[in-house]
């Protein structure tokens, strides 16, 4: 099978590149092991975070620091026997989250963030699934005021330099706004009011792969780590035994991108963040109408199709470690003090693993050893952010055209 670009991963990045890529006017080939969109782009919180210009960073206030090594709050766990291996990764990473390190990453971040909204918004016409939408922004709820005061302080200073618009939520105001939470233990929010939310991440996903077979585009199982060069073309052997060729490859593998990166010669600094969620019902005529941020818990509520979304904070483990839910176990109590949830909906905890770089920012860009390369992965919380912005700045590279945010700060070339 001969094709003008092979995509490796369907997770929301490489299906946004697929599509960007088909709409451009190359033939595409995209691969996975899987069906699209089922390993970290399903389990997200459903925001695109035009707020986000400061990527997470690792905390340097002394408190969180010991919180974090008594290895028992929900916002974040770690595994002992996988910090050695970790160990080179968390001090670069910590490095790089020093005030004024972070600063600098936020206005060279922020070159994507702006079009985040407005790149998922003309792939979701596109694709009919606007639907799938809410303009409803998102809530970060405070029970204190030394960490409502903090916070709002930081949002009036990203108002300034970034233009990010927010409300302050007294309390009664957020009682408005989110009537059944349970406001005896809050003292007010914030509300990022930019940030579009996404009621379906797995059929957002759906959606953009069946705009990217409309026109055109095939869709194939198989094993990225097939890959091969012969000659000007790259191979990758499907899961019926063909081959595909293309002249180029862009490799979207998320959490899996250092496995084949590595075996081509490219020693990229990537992590994984883990992350566990869990559906419920609300009880009752409970409805929360915008996901919210419990912040000194440290776990979100998202209201999706599915039910209310559970969301746990960073894991730091192997990648494919055996599950471990305990933050999901801490959380459910607090949340269910929160918010009247009801009945688990899955049958189980979902897991996923976020893809991470030292300094925050993904990788995208050609590859320095290999024409016809193409890398597209570290997108750590931001993937389904990203993944529109990702997809045309891929495709604009790939065909020649200029990119409409300058590459430079996310170009493999960085690590060399």
């Amino acid at each position: 099978m001969a094709t003008d670009t092979i995509v490796l991963g369907a997770g929301i990045v490489g299906i946004s590149v697929a599509l960007h890529l088909q709409k451009a006017g190359r033939s595409v080939l995209l691969v996975d092991k899987r069906a699209p969109g089922e390993e970290t782009s399903y389990g997200n919180a459903g925001l695109i975070q035009r707020e986000g210009v400061y990527p997470y960073g690792f905390p340097h206030d002394f408190g969180a620091l010991i919180r974090y090594a008594m290895n028992n709050t929900i916002d974040a766990h770690y595994h002992w026997s996988a910090i050695p291996k970790l160990a080179p990764f968390l001090w670069s990473y910590w490095m790089h989250s020093r005030a004024s390190q972070h600063e600098a990453i936020a206005h060279k971040y922020a070159t994507l963030i702006e079009h985040c909204v407005s790149e998922h918004d003309a792939l979701a016409q596109e694709a009919g699934a606007t639907g799938l939408l809410r303009r409803k922004g998102w809530m970060k709820v405070f029970r204190t005021t030394a960490q409502q005061d903090e916070r709002l302080a930081e949002a009036a200073r990203w108002n300034r330099d970034f233009g990010l618009n927010y409300k302050a939520l007294d309390k009664e105001t957020l009682k408005a706004e989110e009537p059944h939470l349970d406001h005896d233990s809050l003292v007010g929010g914030l509300h990022w009011t930019d940030p579009v939310t996404v009621i379906d991440p797995l059929g957002l996903s759906k959606a953009y792969v069946a705009r990217f077979e409309e026109l055109g585009g095939r869709l194939a199982l198989g094993d990225a780590g097939t890959l091969a060069q012969d000659g000007a073309e790259w191979r990758v052997t499907l899961a019926d035994g063909t081959t595909a060729k293309a002249r180029d490859v862009v490799v979207a593998l998320g959490p899996w991108a250092d496995v084949l990166s590595r075996r081509l010669g490219y020693n990229l600094p990537l992590a994984v963040k883990r992350g566990y969620h869990m559906h419920y019902k609300a009880q009752g005529n409970a409805v929360l109408n915008h996901p919210v941020l419990d912040t000194e818990r440290g776990y979100f509520l998202a209201p999706m199709q599915q039910g209310i979304r559970l969301t746990t904070g960073a894991e730091f483990a192997d990648r494919d470690a055996p599950k471990t839910p305990v933050q999901l176990e801490r959380a459910e109590p607090i949340a269910r003090a929160l918010f009247p949830l009801g009945e688990r909906i899955d049958p189980e905890p979902w897991l996923g693993r976020r893809p991470c770089t030292p300094d925050m920012m993904p990788i995208i860009g050609p590859a320095l050893k290999h024409k016809g390369l193409w890398f597209s992965f570290g997108h750590a919380h931001h993937g389904l952010t990203l993944a529109a912005v990702t997809g045309r700045m891929i495709a604009e590279m790939v065909t020649g055209q200029k990119v409409f945010v300058d590459p430079t700060p996310f170009a493999p070339a960085r690590f060399a």
